[in-house]
């Protein structure tokens, strides 16, 4: 009988540190779920014109991992996917892009006054540049992504694409 009771009490232990330990519970971790969902992306080309896309964002791995494929057609050819995970050693977030032109990106950032901004740094031949995407203007069935570029090491940003998303 004492066995039993032992067992008993040292299953619910594990029980009770397993429910405390769970992996990707976290507010942190959750930061990102804002982002769950099927959207239409609207942007404006060079000249004015409206393009359309669409990305789905799914949550993956026991919802540990954020999974988006976007699809830029009609309005762009870019078709591509990325994976998101937050990093609970570092603090930060980490995301891999890879895409149908063979594209490969990682970045990694913070989601601080209600944004979220992923960073990367590369070098060219002409010197170090920064690129950053950048969710903003979050609502539950809207927001604006950035995709901003920089020379001169953060002090000065260019807009390359401006995306406004819409829940479908």
């Amino acid at each position: 009988m004492r066995i039993f009771v032992f067992l008993l009490m040292y299953s619910s232990l594990l029980i009770a540190q397993e429910d405390t330990q769970r992996p990707c519970t976290s507010a942190e971790a959750r930061q990102f779920d804002f982002w769950l969902g099927d959207w239409e992306a609207t942007w404006q080309t060079a000249d004015g014109e409206t393009k359309r896309g669409r990305n789905s964002i799914t949550s993956s791995l026991g919802g540990c991992v954020i999974l988006e494929n976007f699809d830029g057609r009609p309005g762009n050819t870019l078709i591509g996917m990325s994976v998101s995970v937050y990093d609970q050693y570092a603090k930060k977030w980490k995301q891999t892009w890879v895409d149908n032109s063979g594209g490969y990106l990682d970045f990694s950032g913070y989601f601080t006054d209600g944004q979220m901004a992923l960073t990367r740094e590369f070098s060219t031949p002409k010197g170090k540049r920064i690129q950053r995407m950048v969710w903003y203007n979050i609502s539950e069935d809207q927001f604006d992504w950035d995709w901003k570029i920089s020379d001169d090491d953060g002090k000065n940003w260019k807009v390359a694409w401006q995306i406004h998303y819409k829940r479908l």
